[in-house]
């Protein structure tokens, strides 16, 4: 299995006709993902890469029939329009992945996802990638180097990486692989404060997924989303083995580390209180990144210990 992104999913590409959407439509579909469709006001008739573009998201769901999942490449400007179409045209995931959508945009999108049963990750992110499967967005690069980077599920020593960072997604599922270790899913949340799935919600999906034996977090300063995971593990919600390093550790009140959601408030969202939240919820937290590889191993030996 796989979380989010596999091969049978339909995808709509928003904004197929420009210059992201047309160079990550051929990537996404070079690994394997099931764009069927495309949509760009004032572009229908046109394709690209081979995949026939609309007018509108509901133009392309009466031709083709409805889609599983849409990824936006607009302008920020234009999100909040082209994901609540696809939203109100009965598409029930939304990947958006361009940077700098203004909060209240993020915050009306979230309330129509509500509305119509529906959900989206980000904005600003770099999207999901289910090795060996589909990919959704840009992580990964080239289809080719994706290929090479992150290894598919290996039986008894796959993980699921959920990160807060576009860049350490990527280099979380690099050296786990490295290190000899299967990768299910990566899903990197968006870095900003109104997000769709928050790392909280993205584990009980890894916690239901029989390919992930153990989830890695990247976690970092600001919000809530690491104690919100901790109190789910408290609750013997999330029972998976848990490994995490939490960026920022040195970062001070009002200090924004490299995203919007980023931001240390008084004392909440601490480097200090996410490791402890987590640490007592039974989770690894390691002090530096590169003990990532070293500890997951480590939690599959224990397992296969006790096993």
């Amino acid at each position: 299995m796989s979380i989010i992104i596999d091969r049978t999913k339909r995808v709509l590409v928003q904004g197929i006709t420009g210059r992201e959407g047309r160079a990550r439509t051929r990537l996404m579909r070079e690994f394997g993902t099931n764009v069927v469709a495309g949509c760009t006001p004032g572009k229908g008739g046109e394709e690209v890469e081979g995949v026939p573009v609309f007018n509108t998201v509901e133009e392309a769901a009466e031709c083709l029939g409805m889609f599983d999942i849409s990824v936006v490449f607009v302008p920020a400007r234009l999100v909040k329009s082209a994901a609540i179409e696809a939203i109100e045209a009965g598409v029930k995931l939304i990947v958006l992945v361009p940077d700098r959508v203004p909060l209240w945009d993020a915050m009306e999108i979230a309330t129509v996802a509500r509305q119509h049963n529906a959900n989206f990750i980000g904005p600003n992110t770099l999207g999901v990638i289910s090795p060996g499967r589909a990919v959704l967005g840009m992580i990964g690069g080239r289809a080719e180097s994706a290929r090479q980077w992150f290894n598919e599920p290996i039986a008894g020593r796959t993980v699921g990486i959920i990160s807060r960072s576009g860049g350490m997604t990527s280099s979380c599922g690099y050296y786990l692989s490295r290190a000899g270790v299967g990768l299910s899913t990566l899903v990197h949340v968006g870095g900003d404060s109104v997000i769709g799935l928050p790392i909280p919600d993205v584990a009980r999906m890894f916690q239901n997924d029989s390919d992930t034996d153990a989830i890695v977090i990247f976690g970092e300063i600001g919000g809530s989303q690491e104690e919100r995971l901790a109190e789910l593990m408290q609750q013997g919600i999330v029972t998976k083995p848990v490994i995490a390093y939490i960026g920022g550790k040195a970062a001070r009140e009002g200090t924004r580390f490299s995203h919007a959601g980023a931001i240390i408030e008084g004392n909440r969202g601490t480097h200090e209180g996410k490791t402890a939240a987590l640490t007592a919820a039974g989770a690894t937290v390691v002090d530096g990144f590169g003990d990532l590889p070293g500890a997951v191993l480590e939690t599959f030996k224990k397992k296969q210990t006790v096993a």
